[in-house]
């Protein structure tokens, strides 16, 4: 799920690599990876997980990644400013339709130039696809999976600690998923932006492999972020919860801890 700089530097030309820039149109427009297209992930986001809102989440996302030239086909690429959260959901996004190569760029823009690689500022036109894909849906929560299985899941709060214990409100409620553990998913990050080695990363979530986890945010970004880490580590049964606290702590029939 990660490629390094001197990788993605060797299918550049390869005309089966689709490179995403998930960053803003104006990040994009001052420099980027020669071919990207740019869609700026952080501009979509859904925070209905009823059953109807997960399936208009499928259609939307299926046709922006159509639109972006999404193929079964191609080495698709996503990359942030650094190993960020938006190029975590281009992948999370791409998993949740069984895409079979899909990748971020660890340490992002931030190591591409540190590395000296080549940067251009000609904006590259989309080639839409029709995208289409098997739905895994064991990577993805509701907001009622998670009300019903309190107890019996870990829930991965990624935010930041103030976020979690309320003193920074975002949302009707203020505080966190009840049971719900905090690991700000800046800590997945080593200063240059790339992500830390797995054995300290292993410490940081030393948790059971086989624990039943839901990571969470505001939005399911920085929650996309801490999937790839823990998938990386080897845990097998983790899912985003999609609605996140932009969801949760909006819904005033939900349980929340302070």
């Amino acid at each position: 799920m990660i490629i390094s700089t001197t990788e993605l530097d060797s299918i550049l030309n390869d005309s089966n690599t689709l490179i995403i820039d998930t960053r803003s149109f104006k990040e994009y427009s001052e420099g980027h990876i020669p071919g990207a297209v740019n869609l700026d992930l952080f501009a979509f986001h859904w925070i209905d997980t009823s059953k109807e809102g997960i399936e208009n989440f499928k259609k939307q996302t299926q046709m922006l990644l159509s639109f972006a030239g999404v193929t079964v086909e191609k080495k698709v690429v996503f990359y942030d400013e650094v190993s960020g959260m938006l190029a975590a959901r281009g992948v999370w996004m791409l998993m949740y339709f069984s895409h079979p190569d899909t990748v971020m760029l660890d340490g992002g823009m931030k190591k591409w130039r540190q590395d000296n690689m080549k940067v251009e500022t000609t904006q590259n036109s989309f080639k839409p696809t029709n995208f289409t894909g098997k739905i895994n849906s064991s990577i993805i929560s509701g907001f009622e999976n998670i009300r019903d299985n309190l107890d019996k899941l870990s829930i991965l709060d990624a935010r930041s600690e103030g976020e979690y214990d309320g003193t920074i409100v975002r949302a009707a409620q203020h505080g966190h998923i009840p049971n719900s553990i905090n690991i700000d998913w800046n800590l997945n990050l080593k200063e240059d932006g790339t992500f830390k080695d797995d054995s300290e990363l292993s410490k940081l979530y030393d948790i059971p492999k086989n624990t039943k986890i839901v990571t969470y945010c505001q939005g399911a970004y920085r929650a996309a972020n801490s999937f790839l880490i823990l998938k990386k580590l080897g845990f097998e049964d983790v899912r985003v919860y999609l609605g996140s606290w932009g969801e949760w702590g909006n819904r005033l029939d939900l349980p929340v801890e302070k």
